[in-house]
């Protein structure tokens, strides 16, 4: 006799939904038996000595409340990853993690020029992770890129270097722009003139912003060229205020939010996934996707994001489809492979008896 098939469990659901991945910084989502070896190969000291510690080092960081615990752990990932074949590796593992968590596409971010206070130059880390992105399971330029990031709390010619970095690398896998780091104090005007290069040469810009600072700071990100706002969870702050043109304009300018909804409550930017600002924009009509932010310092993957949407807000599976169809529409990468994603998307749904 034929066994029945077993009835799928919502993390199963969750992992087999098709996915985009646009915001997920290298330096934040690395496996942990990973972090622990090139921490070890570089004669580096863990807080912990064994894998299983370590995860719940990072575990006890995401939950302690403190946007300071949480950023901890950037200490020991950027000095781990400080070298071309330790990047390389970081970002093929990266890419084949999504593409295992269902992404059809997906784009990785970081800051090369963080790595330069241990000895390894900017153009040095860029070439590294386009080498691991080229040969993994989401090849590079068909299904993979790199956004270069800039970090807001330095100097303008620092960004302008992040910038120029970048530039030299566009249309060889680098994809983007970004400015990350604290927001709150540091407004993207403070930048313009990096971001006005970016603009010049031609390369897309998605800018943090809306996250730690108010809802207006997500229009200022898209007044100076950015299609794309990482996080811009505040401009549900504005939904039915007297700022209501915030949220009315972000629509018509088609901009598109790549919400991190675990990461938020880690870092306190939201109470709770339950509570979240990612329905809210949803139904007000703003384009958005979610996404991790940082696996590794939030301790969650692509499928676990979902599976706690689906769970915790009144979301369904096909809003979730729709997001990632908006993502692939929004992603940097170039036509083709846009087409290609959204392709995918409804094939994988279809497969699951889901229409978009």
């Amino acid at each position: 006799m034929t066994e029945p098939a077993a009835t799928p469990t919502p993390h199963s659901r969750a992992l087999a939904l098709p996915k985009v991945l646009l915001h997920e910084h290298l330096d934040g989502g690395l496996r942990v038996a990973t972090l622990l070896q090139l921490l070890q190969e570089r004669g580096l000291a863990a807080p912990v000595g064994d894998v299983a510690s370590l995860a719940a080092w990072f575990d006890a960081n995401a939950h302690a409340g403190s946007l300071v615990k949480y950023l901890e752990g950037f200490g020991l990932t950027v000095a781990a990853m400080a070298t071309p074949a330790a990047l390389e590796r970081v970002a093929f593992e990266a890419a084949e993690d999504a593409a295992a968590q269902g992404a059809v596409l997906a784009e990785f971010r970081i800051a090369p020029l963080l790595f330069e206070a241990h000895g390894l130059g900017g153009e040095a880390a860029v070439e590294a992770m386009l080498a691991g992105l080229a040969r993994s399971p989401l090849p590079l330029g068909q299904a993979s890129g790199l956004i270069v990031c800039a970090m807001r709390q330095l100097p303008p010619s620092e960004t302008e270097r992040a910038a120029t970095l970048a530039l030299r690398y566009a249309g060889q896998g680098v994809v983007g722009f970004d400015l990350a780091g604290p927001e709150f104090g540091f407004p993207p005007a403070l930048h313009g003139r990096a971001l006005q290069l970016v603009r010049d040469g031609g390369l897309a810009l998605t800018l943090h912003a809306g996250e730690a600072d108010a809802a207006v700071r997500v229009l200022e990100a898209a007044h100076l060229g950015a299609s794309r706002i990482g996080h811009g969870v505040r401009l549900a702050d504005a939904i039915g205020t007297a700022e209501q043109h915030l949220v009315d304009e972000a629509i018509a300018l088609g901009l598109h939010l790549e919400v991190c909804p675990t990461s938020n409550v880690h870092t306190g930017a939201a109470v709770s996934v339950a509570s979240h600002p990612i329905t809210a924009l949803w139904r007000a009509g703003v384009s958005l996707s979610y996404h991790t932010d940082n696996r590794l310092m939030s301790c969650i993957s692509l499928a676990d994001e979902a599976e706690a949407l689906l769970e915790h807000t009144p979301l369904l599976e096909a809003d979730l489809l729709q997001m990632a169809l908006q993502a692939a529409a929004h992603s940097f990468l170039p036509p083709a492979a846009r087409s290609a994603a959204a392709l995918s998307i409804r094939q994988r749904a279809a497969v699951l008896g889901l229409s978009v």
